[in-house]
């Protein structure tokens, strides 16, 4: 049956290397089950259902995956879009979480239809790669802003905006280790290094006394208080236009960039360095976003961690599907998510935006009508506390500066539309 659905031996592969690439990818991942609800708990969800509804979407995104697109390739709630969903969306724009659980449903059924009606390929084509990369860098330093706010490290000035923080050293210097440890490991190579990071950060802070042990294992929390809770008619109210679209945008170009990562690392593209049923890969991952949606949980996105499992020997949907049932046996584990405390998951983030920043290699840093607009992307969105906003001054950025520098046939029509509508936005919305 295994042969039949997942072609093992025409990948070059056999169970036993399937189920450890996906034991290794669950490794590197898991960190999610911990993080997300951490994050989506400060706009007013409840943990215990988020918890839930991260394990279960992630479970479903990579079912979809193995079992229907049949490639290696994990999904889970996506790092960056959990951070605009709270910060950006709830606290900064004021909008109720069951509003942006609407916007992300209304994203992943236009990613469904930009899929299906072939315009997947003309917006990734036509979107500059500096804007990219910026938007790319700019979530990372959205979210290392983030853990530097939640390790108490970075705290609000009244005359200076922020300064470094002094309230709890100890509490810093865990969250400082943290990131330590994580770098250390993953510069040795060792499997789940973000996990371990976040675990040894929570025994020491109960060892400390800074948290209240509460137990390993228990029966999944009620998902009742996000389930089937989004605000759909809510989320199509005009001022939600750029939320929806900074979700799709950024979950597009983040799968995209993850498929083809992964699969290159894999040796599963084709002659021509295109991905077979591509199609089918990018359905799973917006289905899995809508059905995130009805759980409760941000938007769901392919995982680059994936890769670690490619290299460990994964090849087939078989690696994402046993993915998906450690995924599901996570749920039991809920108390052990309850325990950790914001500066244990700092490190993560850091380490995360750590990553996302290497891409700014790739901006033409001598051409400053390319250079301008990556910096006003990456440098604006930490600093608006906006993700949205972020994007949005920076295809602006990019058509008025190319303009001005006589260099306007640079500009895709589809920047040209996209700056006008964001343009639009800022004056009447």
């Amino acid at each position: 049956m295994l042969e039949k659905l997942f072609k093992l031996k025409e990948h070059g592969t056999n169970v036993r290397t399937e189920v450890i690439a996906g034991l290794t990818t669950f490794l590197t991942m898991a960190y999610i089950i911990f993080v997300n609800p951490s994050m989506l708990e400060k706009a007013g969800m409840d943990s215990g259902a988020v918890f839930v509804a991260t394990c279960l979407a992630a479970a479903i995104g990579c079912f979809i995956m193995g079992l229907y697109a049949n490639y290696p390739i994990a999904q889970a709630p996506g790092m960056g879009l959990n951070a605009f969903f709270t910060f950006g969306v709830v606290i900064g724009m004021g909008h109720s979480w069951e509003v942006a659980l609407g916007a992300v449903f209304l994203s992943g059924v236009i990613f469904i239809c930009l899929s299906l009606f072939k315009v997947r390929e003309w917006i990734i084509n036509s979107i500059p790669q500096t804007l990219r990369v910026g938007i790319a860098a700019g979530i990372g330093l959205f979210l290392g802003f983030i853990a530097l706010k939640n390790a108490g490290i970075v705290v609000a000035h009244p005359e200076t905006l922020v300064s470094l923080g002094s309230e709890n050293p100890y509490q810093m210097m865990l969250a400082a280790l943290g990131f330590f440890l994580i770098i250390g490991l993953e510069y040795r190579k060792v499997k789940g290094g973000v996990l371990i990071s976040i675990l040894a950060i929570t025994v020491l802070s109960i060892i400390f006394g800074f948290t209240q042990y509460g137990g390993i294992v228990s029966m999944p929390p009620n998902p009742a208080p996000t389930f089937m809770q989004l605000d759909i008619m809510g989320a199509l109210d005009v001022t939600m236009i750029s939320v929806i679209f900074a979700f799709l945008f950024v979950d597009l170009f983040d799968t995209a960039g993850t498929l083809t990562a992964v699969a290159q690392r894999g040796n599963l593209l084709d002659e021509k360095g295109r991905l077979p049923n591509l199609k089918k890969a990018l359905m799973a991952d917006s289905s899995a976003t809508i059905a995130g949606s009805l759980l409760g949980t941000s938007s769901t996105t392919s995982y680059i961690e994936s890769g670690a499992g490619v290299e460990a020997g994964g090849r087939t949907g078989l690696t994402a599907v046993v993915v998906g049932i450690l995924f599901i046996l996570a749920l039991v584990f809920s108390p052990l998510a309850g325990m950790i405390p914001d500066y244990a998951t700092a490190g993560a983030l850091f380490y995360v935006c750590t990553l996302m920043l290497s891409g700014l290699i790739n901006v033409d840093w001598t051409d400053l009508t390319e250079a301008a607009p990556a910096a006003i992307v990456a440098i604006l969105m930490p600093l608006s506390f906006s993700i949205a906003d972020g994007i949005a001054l920076g295809f602006i950025s990019y058509a008025v500066i190319k303009l001005l520098a006589g260099r306007y046939k640079e500009v895709p029509l589809s920047v040209w539309v996209l700056a006008a509508v964001f343009v639009l936005k800022f004056a009447f919305f």
